[in-house]
């Protein structure tokens, strides 16, 4: 009973910023995002009958705490849908910065989900593995799908129709994205708490809610066209709007450091100078960076040369979950 999974982060272009419902991570709007092939999370699930709890590696460290109480809880929701009483050895290869706003819980938990609903025995469509993955964490839905994917937020209080579906495979467009290390280190503001914390008392959340259908229409029909220009303000929009709902809660909070309003002001630059860019920011400090390939010497030279940047690590589109022999796992 083992399997091993691969999955690769996503960027959201239009952000999942609000929770209708904790327990189900039922989300109060759409989200559109677009998978990297440049950060991914690769995982080994193994039931075995002698094992009396589950056990958990990240990047070959034993983890306990809330990152492994958070394994555990999914691997019940996995247990329960088998109808198996079984634990597992669970081991993780994590090329994401956690918990800094690159979305490492994104391919982790699409990595989970992958890996040990094949080991158990469940033979899950992908609608039904996003809507599983869902569970552990929200954007990790999205992660299902290569390419572009819509994380449609459903209205059934069981969230039975809320799960990610597929916008545009891998090969639609060679859009890029330059991630932006600003910092690695762990957020004091995690996104669960900080996301709970502006739904219930920034006055921006209506505003923020009321503004995304449009958006989401508006950026869908901007990728299906390949018209960068669309998609990029949309997407720069959208973050800003994010962001300003955090101000606006209370305690009001921020994610942004110093660095990540000079990487945004070099962004704006860039346009200014004739050179297309956009930039999208999620819970975390460090920028993203989207551009067209035939810019990527220019883009790439400019980030670099911002102080404050520790690094610039360039991404495609990557693919949705794939699954990999034990010789394939490193």
């Amino acid at each position: 009973m083992k399997a091993i999974a691969k999955a690769h982060t996503n960027i959201a272009l239009i952000k999942y910023w609000g929770k209708r419902n904790e327990a189900l991570i039922l989300p109060t709007n759409n989200s559109l995002s677009l998978t990297l092939d440049g950060f991914y999370t690769s995982t080994r699930v193994v039931f075995k009958e002698d094992l009396q709890k589950d056990t958990f590696l990240l990047n070959g460290t034993r983890i306990e705490g809330e990152q492994y109480n958070r394994v555990t809880q999914f691997l019940d929701l996995v247990r329960n849908l088998a109808q198996k009483n079984i634990y597992a050895e669970v081991e993780s290869i994590n090329a994401v910065p956690t918990a800094a706003g690159f979305a490492s819980s994104a391919s982790g938990f699409a990595a989970l989900a992958a890996a040990s609903s094949k080991a158990i025995g469940l033979e899950l469509s992908d609608s039904e593995l996003s809507r599983l993955t869902r569970q552990g964490s929200g954007s990790a839905c999205r992660s299902i799908f290569g390419g572009f994917a819509e994380w449609q937020q459903g209205e059934k209080a069981d969230g039975s129709d809320s799960y990610a579906v597929p916008i545009a495979p891998q090969n639609h467009w060679d859009l890029r994205v330059a991630a932006v290390v600003l910092s690695a280190k762990m957020k004091k503001v995690s996104s669960r708490a900080g996301m709970k914390r502006t739904v219930e008392t920034s006055p921006f959340f209506k505003g923020w809610i009321e503004s995304i259908p449009s958006e989401i229409d508006a950026i869908k029909q901007g990728i299906l066209d390949r018209d960068f220009e669309k998609v990029g303000e949309i997407a720069e929009a959208n973050c800003l709007k994010m962001h300003a709902t955090t101000l606006g809660a209370n305690p009001p909070f921020t994610y942004w450091l110093d660095s990540t309003m000079s990487v945004m002001q070099s962004v704006q630059a860039l346009r200014a100078s004739g050179i297309p860019a956009y930039f999208t920011i999620d819970a975390g400090p460090n920028v993203k960076v989207l551009y067209l390939p035939e810019h990527e010497e220019e883009v790439q030279q400019t980030l670099r040369s911002i102080p404050g940047v520790d690094d610039v690590k360039l991404s495609c589109a990557g693919q949705g979950i794939t699954y990999l022999g034990d010789d394939e796992f490193v």
